[in-house]
C-alpha cells in the first residue's frame, strides 16, 4: 500500500488507520505500507524500515524507533518532531 491515507483529512485519516489496523489484526496478513508519516508508521506497523537513497538504513521494531541510536533514524525523528524541539 503506497501512501494509502495521504490525501485524507486528519479525522478521516485517523478513522481509516484504526479500521485498517483492526482489519489487519483480524486477517493476520503481512502488509507493506509505504508512508512518510512517522506517526502513522508507528501506529500501524510492527516493524519500521527506513530507506535512504534506495537503501535500507534501519529495520526496527516500531517501539524502538524513537530511542534508536541509528543516526539516520534520529534525524528522521527529529525532523518529524520539530515543534517539540523549539
Amino acid at each position: 500500500m503506497d501512501e494509502p491515507f495521504g490525501a485524507l483529512d486528519p479525522l478521516t485519516r485517523a478513522e481509516m488507520q484504526t479500521m485498517l489496523k483492526d482489519l489487519l489484526k483480524r486477517v493476520g496478513k503481512t502488509t507493506l505500507i509505504v508512508t512518510h508519516d512517522l506517526e502513522e508508521a508507528l501506529y500501524l506497523a510492527d516493524r519500521v524500515v527506513l530507506l535512504e537513497a534506495g537503501k535500507i538504513v534501519a529495520d526496527l521494531a516500531s517501539g524502538e524507533v524513537r530511542t534508536s541510536g541509528n543516526e539516520a533514524v534520529q534525524k528522521y525523528v527529529a525532523a518529524t518532531h520539530r515543534s517539540e524541539a523549539a
